[in-house]
């Protein structure tokens, strides 16, 4: 779960003026329609019909500034592969250990968020928290309908 709302930066430091490129409003458009927390190459993938000239350096480069602005989050993945995601509100995240697919698992109402809550965690380690973020791992439907097909064959 990510719960610094990584929209809000833990300093007062602020961010340097940046151009909204077609380029970055395509990326983050694109990202906005998906819920399957897609990977830049599978983003710059997309891209390339209506951007032919776009390189998946300025996909990574563009996805960068939109974590830094906290309009994306980047979500690495036990299969080593960065994902990306929108939605920068509380939630958790689960991926299937077959395929690499991430999916979003919404906080419950009235549900206990916090495992440790942050102020626990910064008594009890020193450091100053600014967030956390909770992986679930499994089997994903998919992954499960094949291995029943499988089995039953």
């Amino acid at each position: 779960m990510i719960t610094d709302k990584q929209s809000q930066r833990t300093n007062d430091v602020p961010l340097p003026a940046r151009r909204n490129t077609a380029q970055r409003k395509a990326i983050i458009e694109l990202l906005q329609s998906t819920k399957s927390h897609p990977t830049a190459a599978s983003l710059h993938e997309r891209l390339r019909g209506d951007y032919p000239e776009i390189s998946l350096g300025t996909v990574y480069r563009n996805l960068s500034v939109l974590v830094e602005e906290g309009r994306a989050i980047a979500l690495p993945t036990a299969g080593g592969v960065e994902r990306f995601d929108a939605d920068t509100g509380e939630h958790y995240h689960v991926e299937c250990e077959r395929c690499g697919r991430v999916d979003d698992l919404p906080v419950p109402r009235g549900a206990k968020k916090d495992a440790i809550p942050d102020g626990r965690a910064a008594r009890s380690t020193g450091y100053r928290i600014t967030g956390h973020r909770l992986f679930y791992f499994g089997i994903c439907p998919d992954c499960l309908a094949q291995e029943r097909k499988k089995n039953n064959s």
